[in-house]
């Protein structure tokens, strides 16, 4: 199997205005930038001169960052397709401009619920909610795409739905559902982490929406097991159709994809298989991309076989893979099995019966 490098997540910021409750890094305004100007275009240069993918620029809180749009004037430059990823609140008609002339292909904004209440309460600030519908009307306004991202813990998965309805009713491009990895001020609601019963529950609904829906592309993020779960719907329906997918999105129809067609790179410069996952490959200031994609840490996650308990055992290996920073993050093995999947492979259920 050959992997290559189709998505490139890039930590311009560690700095945030929010205090959101699942925040992987544990962003804050009271950190200050790492990485200079001419630091982030030696970054883009490495990333150019090795591929061509899609480059999001993610914090903290990227619009914080006062040279941001010289950033991705340079990138733009490069030729790569230049994306943004923002908790929506600092957006205006000025920045949303400047944001248009230098050459901005995509905004992703996180929206965590369908009313005031319920997304303030996840992002830690009062007048989130509205802010962040404005600065939809401001990208609209500005004919920017966005797509809008929805965080989930069990103290709003009973709006996934109303929130979904939202984000196609604001005018999204693609929604994607996203289930916590507890990293970073993540951890901090390992207690509030939606159940693996209700995990197939929430993904067996997202099977049935993606199915009859053509006007918002869909897809679960850090939730590898619907993959598995969309190949055994569609096999028991008999149904044989493909999933629609934004040219914009990492480009696999495999579960987890950490090292294998993505990396993040953070406000340090170190390389790491995903947004999530706390181990580095190198750091990109000092070594090459190239060098780094082909790490022994990178090559490892590749190494299907060296996967362990059910994941290792399970006949839908290859095309989900359970999520490795989940599993790094419960119990210290990124090698592990997913800790949230319900699911048992049909060897290790001829193995519990010959013990039972």
């Amino acid at each position: 199997m050959k992997f290559k490098l189709k998505w490139v997540a890039f930590e311009i910021t560690p700095r945030c205005n929010l205090n959101c409750i699942h925040c992987r890094s544990a962003s804050t305004e009271g950190f200050s930038e790492i990485l200079s100007t001419s630091q982030a275009k030696k970054v883009i240069d490495e990333i150019s001169s090795f591929c061509s993918p899609v480059l999001v620029l993610s914090g903290g809180e990227p619009l914080l960052r006062k040279d941001l749009y010289e950033i991705i004037s340079y990138g733009t430059k490069k030729g790569l397709r230049m994306c943004l990823a923002t908790n929506g609140t600092l957006l205006n008609s000025e920045n949303c401009q400047k944001l248009k002339d230098s050459g901005i292909k995509l905004v992703s904004l996180s929206l965590d619920g369908s009313t005031a209440e319920i997304h303030d309460d996840f992002r830690k600030q009062s007048g989130a909610f509205y802010k962040i519908l404005g600065g939809i009307e401001k990208l609209k306004k500005h004919n920017i795409e966005f797509i809008i991202t929805s965080s989930f813990t069990q103290r709003n998965q009973s709006d996934i739905n109303n929130t979904f309805r939202l984000a196609k009713n604001l005018g999204a491009k693609a929604w994607y559902m996203f289930m916590i990895v507890p990293t970073g001020r993540g951890k901090d609601v390992l207690s509030e982490l939606i159940a693996k019963e209700d995990y197939e529950d929430i993904l067996n609904w997202h099977y049935d929406l993606e199915k009859n829906e053509n006007d918002i592309y869909l897809r679960p993020t850090c939730a590898p097991h619907y993959y598995r779960v969309f190949a055994q719907r569609s096999q028991q329906e008999g149904r044989n159709f493909k999933r629609r997918s934004l040219s914009f999105s990492t480009g696999s129809g495999k579960g987890c994809v950490a090292a294998q067609s993505i990396a993040f790179i953070n406000f340090q410069g170190e390389v790491m298989p995903c947004s999530y996952f706390p181990k580095s490959g190198g750091n990109i200031l000092e070594k090459s991309l190239k060098e780094i994609w082909n790490s022994p840490l990178f090559r490892k996650l590749r190494d299907f076989k060296s996967y362990k308990g059910k994941c290792g055992r399970c006949e839908y290996l290859n095309i989900c893979g359970g999520c490795r920073a989940r599993a790094y993050s419960l119990t210290g093995d990124y090698l592990d099995e997913e800790p949230y999947c319900d699911y048992m492979p049909h060897s290790s259920r001829e193995q519990w019966k010959n013990l039972s």
